[in-house]
């Protein structure tokens, strides 16, 4: 398995909310509101004879600012572990990816903070996920 086509599949698996952009990759201006798979690190050779590897992603959720409580209520919607806009529940509709993957579970959600990029300051949260892999 590749790190792309996991990537993509959980890019995929994300579009499932309506109303979210998603994309397998960094933008260097993003459009809220936007949810970014990032690949953060891959454990090699978790089973014996190259049987198993474990990738963590981190998907990056950014609110558009244009006001304080509005990107705070789209953010908790994201935030909340089931419901039409749970990051969770979507990214965990197919924890297979399509058949790419064993299993993969979303473990938690942390950097619930302002994000710059650029002169612009967006809301963001940031959800860390295990991807199974066998080899």
């Amino acid at each position: 398995m590749t790190v792309g086509a996991l990537r993509t599949g959980l890019a995929t698996n994300l579009a499932a909310i309506s109303g979210l952009r998603t994309s397998s990759f960094i933008p260097d201006n993003p459009t809220p509101p936007i949810a970014v798979v990032i690949p953060q690190r891959i454990e090699f050779d978790a089973a014996m004879s190259r049987g198993m590897d474990t990738y963590t992603f981190e998907v990056i959720v950014i609110a558009q600012r244009a006001s304080e409580r509005g990107a705070q209520d789209a953010l908790d919607g994201y935030c909340n572990p089931t419901g039409s806009t749970s990051i969770k529940a979507a990214l965990q509709s197919d924890r297979t990816l399509g058949g790419a993957a064993l299993d993969l579970r979303v473990t938690e959600m942390s950097s619930y903070s302002p994000l710059s990029v650029g002169d612009t300051v967006y809301l963001s949260a940031t959800f860390s996920v295990t991807v199974i892999t066998a080899t």
